[in-house]
Parts: structure tokens; sequence; C-alpha cells
């Protein structure tokens, strides 16, 4: 045989692929599928999940004129009882995300529904305006467990064809909770007293998170850290911080948020006032809105599996902006039309983004879904509060004016979120 033909037949064994020990020992996702019994009961958990947090987070909401009469504090101090809880529920997002790491997702989401649960009973039975709020301020604490968990979840146990609809039913859910938390304190205000109100929703939420441990799968993908390696987490954090396409995503978190919680914050005192009066379940029905909210945001994660993220966050932020103008009408049906389509706007928005930082993150994905609610609820603490002196001082046009130029900069936002990476 010739030298060139030695020669070629290295080459021609040099060309076939020899590694298949590698591929064989490289692990393949197993997804939860669309379409399977463990889909189905994840989509039902998770409405659990959410339902129960959001209705935990933001019943005050409709009671914040009432503890400004019971209590005899301000507008903008009674928001102390909402602001309180998201400000330190963004602080304990980030550190749940660290040690679900260590924990697990599962059994930290469960513990942290529980015990927020009981924190509500507490709130509803103690008689000072301070016991309240040291209460409602550990309820935000022990909260941080649910939000970035359940996201991070997602994201690695659901099939990322279909991520974009599962993010949706968990934010559909968060929507249903946040309407009945607060229609229902309303109602049961006016027939009974907040305080029962409280206790009430915190006996249901315990009756949540028991369904929510029953219906979850358990984890196919999440791998254990095992202790607290805090430059570990460090590093993760500070790798998101560095990801301009994952700082737009909480942006627009932030502003979504700052909108939603100064709008409604004070339309509650808007139209307790003269020349609406309305009582305290009639204030609450505006809450009913949150029901385009369940749909819209289902609905939204689905388009945005087709179509992208960025025309659907643009309807999204234009939508809440319309509304926001048309809340500056005096008719009263003009401005239920207005709530009505800034619900819808923020659930668009909401469900779009958070379902896109998983994608966008890759790795450490609890970390960067754990920034992403960081800022998310310091736009509802901050904004929330800082919303209650443009209350005091200008009246409903400073409010209009505030949530309508953060609607303007989530537009521009969205505007310049570069196009979805390629679904793997």
């Amino acid at each position: 045989m010739s030298k060139l033909a030695v020669r070629q037949r290295v080459v021609d064994v040099d060309t076939i692929p020899t590694n298949p020990p590698i591929e064989i020992a490289t692990p393949q996702p197993s997804w939860v599928r669309r379409g399977t019994v463990e889909y189905r009961n994840a989509g039902y958990a998770l409405f659990f999940l959410g339902f129960a947090s959001f209705s935990l987070i933001y019943c005050v909401q409709p009671l914040l004129p009432e503890f400004s009469r019971s209590f005899g504090v301000s507008p903008a101090t009674s928001s102390l009882a909402l602001s309180l809880t998201t400000g330190l529920l963004a602080i304990s997002i980030v550190l749940a995300g660290a040690f679900s790491q260590a924990l697990g997702r599962r059994g930290l989401m469960f513990v942290s529904m529980s015990l927020a649960a009981l924190l509500n009973i507490v709130s509803g039975a103690v008689p000072s305006w301070h016991g309240l709020l040291v209460a409602r301020a550990l309820e935000g604490v022990v909260l941080g467990g649910v939000p970035a968990v359940a996201m991070a979840w997602l994201a690695e146990e659901i099939d990322p064809a279909h991520l974009g609809k599962a993010m949706g039913l968990y934010i559909g859910g968060t929507a249903f909770g946040a309407m009945m938390g607060r229609v229902g304190m309303g109602l049961v205000t006016d027939y009974a007293s907040w305080h029962v109100a409280m206790i009430v929703l915190g006996v249901l939420c315990l009756a949540a998170a028991v369904a929510f441990l029953r219906l979850l799968p358990p984890s196919r993908n999440f791998v254990r850290q095992p202790g607290f390696n805090p430059r570990f987490h460090l590093k993760a954090w500070a790798t998101h911080l560095r990801n301009t396409r994952l700082l737009r995503v909480y942006a627009l978190g932030f502003t979504l948020t700052s909108i939603f919680s100064a709008l409604f914050n004070y339309t509650t005192f808007r139209l307790s006032a003269t020349p609406y009066a309305l009582s305290q379940s009639q204030v609450s029905l505006i809450f009913l809105a949150f029901a385009l909210g369940i749909v819209s945001s289902s609905m939204a994660g689905g388009l945005a599996d087709r179509f992208g993220r960025r025309p659907l966050l643009l309807a999204g932020f234009i939508t809440m902006l319309a509304g926001v103008l048309l809340t500056l009408s005096a008719s009263l049906v003009v401005i239920s039309l207005g709530i009505a389509l800034v619900a819808t706007g923020y659930f668009i928005g909401h469900s779009v983004a958070s379902g896109a930082v998983g994608p966008i993150a890759g790795s450490h994905k609890g970390h960067a879904a754990s920034l992403y609610l960081l800022f998310y609820y310091i736009g509802a603490s901050v904004t929330g509060s800082v919303a209650g002196w443009f209350w005091q001082h200008g009246g409903w046009p400073a409010v209009a004016a505030l949530t309508g130029g953060f609607a303007v900069v989530g537009t521009v936002l969205a505007l310049t979120l570069p196009r979805p990476v390629k679904k793997p």
C-alpha cells in the first residue's frame, strides 16, 4: 500500500466521530410536556400558588382607606401595610432564590405559602397599627420563597416550547388571587370587619398550600447545591447583572409594577371620596377587572411563544397607557374602563416579561428570576408609596401623570428589547 493511501486512510478514520461516551454522559433534560397528566397537575398547582401568594400580598390594597380611618393615619402612611410587605419581599426573594438551590423548590414554596397564610391570620387578629405592620412585614419576608422559585421551577421543568403557556397559567393564578383577595376583602369588610376578612383569607390560603403540595410534580431537572456558598451566589447574580438583555427585562418589571401599584393604591382613595363616595364593597368591585388579567395573561404566554415577546410587550404598555388616560375622566363608567385596560395591559406585560427571564438567563435560572422580582417588587414598594405624595399634593391628575410616564418608559424599553433567542 502506498504512503499516500495509508495517509488517506488515517484521515478518513480521523473524520469519524470517536466520542460517543461524552454524548451519552451528557444528561438531557426530562421535560414536563403539554398534554400529560403532570403538565395538567403542574398548571393547577401553580394556579393555587399564584392565587395564594398574590391574594396575601395585595389583600390590604382595598383596605387602605379603612386603615386610614381606623388608625388615624395619612393615606401615604396607610400604604405601608402594602409597601412594607412588597419591600421586604423584594429582599427576601433574592435570598430565597439562593437557598432554594440547597433546600429544593417544592418544599420551600409550600412552607413559604403556609407561614404567610398564618401571618395573615395574625394580621387580622392584632389590635394595633404597629402590630399590623410587623405582621405584614414578616409576611413579605416569608413569601420570598414563592415567586422566584416558582419561575425557576417552570423554566427548569416545563418543555421550552410550551413555557410561555405554562407561565401564563401561573400569572393567571396571580391575577385570580389578586382579584379575589381584593374583592373578597371589600365584601367581607362591609358585612363583618376587615379583621374577619384577613383571617378568612388566611384559612383559604392554607388550604391552597395543601392543594399545591399534593399536585405539583417532583422536580426532574433540579440540581441541588448543598450548603450555602456565598461566592457561588454572588458570581451568579453578578453574571446576570452584566447581561444587558436581562437588565432590560428587569427594568420592564419595575415599570409594570410601578404603574400597577400606584394606580390601584390611590384609586381606592379617589372612589371612596366625593363625588363618588363609594362603599368599601363597591370600591372593591373595581378589582373584578383582574378577571381580564386571568384571560389575557394565559393568552399572552401562548402568543409570545408564537410571535415573540416584543409585540406582546408593546401591546401591554400601550394598553396600560390608554387605560391611564381614560382614568382622567370624571365618568365612573369611563374610569372603570380605564382600570380594566390597565389591568389587562399589566398582566400581558408581566406574563411575557417573567417568561423571558429563564430563556435569556440560560443557567442559574433561580438567581435570574430572583433579580427580576427584586426590581419588580421595588417598583411596587417605592413607587406605591411615592405616589401617595403625588396624590396628596396633586390629586388624581398627578397620579395619572406619574403612571402614564412609566407607561411611556416601558414602551421605549419594549422597543429596544432585542429579538428573542431561538428556542433550543
